[in-house]
């Protein structure tokens, strides 16, 4: 398939949040660069997701039915095979765009970068609303992104169609359910892309409840099975490299069990870092925090009890 210079293809996996799908779509509608289509991928939703897309009656939009297994990286990797555009960016569908993301983001990429990146307002969950900066640029080389962790957000990102087609798209090993982006960014960084960052919010995060340990364990696990996988192929020789960013993985995860009120797990997590990584003081710090923490609740209970 040819693609088209200056065309923008969005593509839009969803499944069953036909309610936060329509605010998606909204958005692109209201995009000021006007040179753009939008592939809806709909993993045969049981709302009304079909109906929807259609109250659009925008000939830009298309729908396209796909079970992908529970693997969303199937439906992303399907929407960019039916892409036209120069360039693909992609939107979760319960996220959300300012009218000036495809404009901002084509002007920097038609200067020959390969993929861009802008800052994101996370909001809903529960939680006050932040403003996530990603990057910046020398953040986003392979070894960085490697051994500190992933810098870049899918829903803020639109990357060349070649750089996609010549990487085949996003792995859609099961294993690797909720890192197959971080993957993917790796990969592009390996082959010496050029990464930019966007310091002005264009975007917008949905956040969920997601605080059940088992989800976070679950996404432990994929990145860990990531790290794995480049460290094997790339660099084995450097056990040392592997165990501190393994460390780091632990860290990551005891920290958000631990906001999350999953303190068992996250104390847990904390210390298999630690076993890791012994040497790393921002560790040490939390663990010893999430200790003192553990320790007084009970005796301020005590307390109230007497």
């Amino acid at each position: 398939m040819s693609q088209i210079d200056g065309l923008v293809s969005v593509v839009i996996p969803t499944f069953n949040q036909a309610h936060f799908l329509q605010e998606a779509l909204r958005s692109v509608i209201n995009q000021t660069y006007r040179s753009w289509e939008a592939i809806v991928v709909n993993n045969h939703s049981t709302d009304n997701t079909s109906a929807v897309v259609g109250e659009f009656n925008d000939p830009r939009i298309v729908l396209i039915e796909y079970a992908n297994s529970g693997v969303i990286a199937r439906s992303r990797n399907l929407g960019i095979s039916n892409c036209r555009g120069e360039y693909v960016a992609f939107l979760d569908s319960d996220d959300i765009w300012e009218s000036s993301k495809l404009e901002r983001s084509v002007e920097i990429l038609s200067k020959g970068v390969d993929l861009v990146c802008h800052a994101e307002r996370w909001f809903g969950g529960g939680s006050a609303d932040r403003i996530v900066r990603y990057g910046p640029a020398s953040r986003a080389t392979y070894r960085s992104l490697l051994l500190e962790g992933n810098c870049l957000s899918t829903s803020a990102t639109v990357v060349r169609h070649s750089v996609l087609a010549e990487l085949n798209g996003f792995r859609d090993s099961p294993s690797l359910i909720t890192t197959e982006d971080y993957d993917l960014w790796l990969r592009i960084a390996q082959r010496g892309s050029t990464i930019e960052f966007i310091d002005d919010v264009l975007g917008s995060f949905r956040r969920h409840d997601l605080s059940a340990s088992s989800a976070h364990q679950r996404h432990l696990a994929a990145e860990l099975a990531v790290i794995d996988d480049h460290f094997r192929a790339n660099t084995p020789q450097f056990d040392s490299l592997r165990r501190k960013r393994v460390a780091l993985a632990y860290y990551s995860a005891g920290r958000i069990c631990t906001r999350g009120g999953s303190t068992r797990d996250g104390f847990s997590l904390l210390g298999h870092s630690l076993l890791r990584n012994p040497t790393r003081l921002k560790t040490w710090i939390a663990f010893l925090i999430h200790v003192a923490r553990s320790v007084r609740w009970p005796l301020q209970e005590q307390r109230h009890g007497r």
